[in-house]
């Protein structure tokens, strides 16, 4: 079953790619620079989702680190992790299952609160890059998810403004800025999400994505669009 085309945007680390080995090699890297212990990858992996700004207030707060040193943390971090690849892996079938939904027609960009320079390195990584026209990174704006704003760009430059398109993610901040633009929201369950299931506002949920194509055409289906 497939439905007829609308744009759909997709979020990327813990959606498409599990990048948090990479991302927490180039943190513990930073750290031992620093001479502090660094954290576990699962304590690394629940900090992953707000941007880098974030993920570095969790780290500072976490290790107690004296927060004048910020910046110069900040700066270690993204000498390493702007071609930081070697450790990311696509989640299963994913590479398959986006040919598909390109395949039937469905214009596709990234919304993500990951910096363009290393989206836009792992998407090439990845030989992703072509089916991705439209990509908002976390510096693309001023602004990022769970504001509205990355997502309204994204569809904006996908060519909708009224809501016809679908916006696929795994996290709270997903959850949440597809509610606020509104856009209807599917949900991986297999990413980065602390929060269960039942408290983040969603339109479907699917754990393989081998089940995607059929939750959008399902959910489009449960949605009318106007012409």
């Amino acid at each position: 079953m497939m439905s007829r085309p609308c744009p759909i945007v997709f979020d990327l680390d813990g959606t498409l790619i599990d990048s948090a080995p990479d991302i927490h090699a180039c943190v513990s890297a930073v750290l031992r620079q620093h001479h502090i212990t660094p954290l576990p990858l699962p304590r690394v992996r629940s900090f992953i989702g707000g941007g880098v700004e974030l993920l570095w207030s969790r780290i500072i707060a976490a290790c107690s680190i004296d927060p004048v040193h910020r910046p110069a943390l900040i700066a270690a971090f993204m000498a390493r992790y702007h071609d930081a690849t070697a450790l990311t892996r696509m989640f299963p079938s994913v590479i398959e299952v986006l040919g598909r939904l390109a395949d039937a027609g469905h214009p596709m960009g990234i919304c993500t609160n990951k910096p363009m320079g290393p989206t836009l390195q792992v998407l090439d990584h990845f030989g992703l890059s072509h089916l991705f026209p439209v990509v908002v990174g976390g510096d693309t704006l001023p602004q990022k998810k769970p504001d509205p704003a990355p997502l309204r760009l994204a569809l904006e430059r996908l060519g909708t403004v009224d809501g016809n398109a679908l916006f696929v993610g795994d996290s709270a901040f997903d959850a949440h800025c597809a509610t606020a633009v509104p856009v209807p929201f599917l949900l991986y369950s297999g990413g980065y999400r602390l929060s269960p299931v039942a408290e983040l506002p969603h339109d479907g949920v699917f754990d393989h994505f081998d089940a995607l194509p059929d939750l959008v055409a399902e959910t489009l289906m449960a949605r009318p669009r106007s012409a």
